[in-house]
């Protein structure tokens, strides 16, 4: 089980490059390998979802490990990242929905914003994986809630 943070944290950075390529396929006028990088990305970030959510069902989550005065900053930085990651798969469900029913013009106004959501959301995931597990000795592994508050 300690495998799955790093397996997940691969699958998010992974869609986040996909997305970065995919970008970049559009710009460069090749619209099928755009969408079949983007699908890719899609299916990335969903591995990630499922083995995160699996995680956190059957083993809990990791509180943060580190000293007592980075608490408080963790658990802003923490709460920052969550509201990245629910507001980019939002956006992303949306922006691919728009894809996938051919409503091109509205899909390339949210497109890129959805985009720059998803770096954020994974480097920020990224962030929160190394202060959880390689910066510091992760905490005690608990519910959610115990977890994210650090009670």
């Amino acid at each position: 089980m300690h495998l799955l943070p790093t397996i997940s944290t691969f699958f998010i950075l992974l869609s986040a490059i996909l997305v970065a390529f995919g970008w970049r396929f559009i710009i460069k006028g090749k619209p099928t390998l755009h969408k079949k990088t983007m699908l890719f990305a899609a299916v990335s970030a969903l591995l990630f979802f499922i083995i995160y959510v699996s995680r956190t069902i059957f083993v809990g989550n990791t509180s943060f490990g580190g000293p007592d005065e980075m608490k408080l900053y963790y658990t802003i930085f923490l709460i920052f990242h969550i509201f990245l990651a629910t507001t980019g798969a939002v956006f992303g469900l949306v922006t691919i929905t728009l894809a996938l029913k051919r409503k091109i013009s509205i899909h390339r106004k949210i497109g890129p914003v959805t985009s720059i959501i998803w770096f954020f959301t994974a480097i920020t995931g990224v962030m929160v994986y190394l202060l959880l597990y390689v910066l510091y000795e992760g905490g005690e592994t608990t519910s959610m809630i115990k977890a994210i508050l650090g009670s």
